[in-house]
């Protein structure tokens, strides 16, 4: 019974982990992508105001 118990916490643990790992990742995936979008809006930002400089 003990080792029963035992290895159905050793499975619950491995999966809480699992899926905490997943959670986690999809959390940095979105973060990147704001980070990337704000780089970009930047880029574009200084390209105008080149653009404005030259005219």
């Amino acid at each position: 019974m003990l080792i029963t118990l035992l290895i159905v916490g050793i499975v619950m643990s491995g999966y809480m982990a699992i899926r905490a790992a997943r959670e986690e990742r999809k959390i940095d995936e979105t973060l990147l992508e704001k980070e990337g979008e704000v780089y970009m809006e930047r880029i574009r930002q200084a390209r105008a105001q080149r653009q404005k400089a030259l005219e």
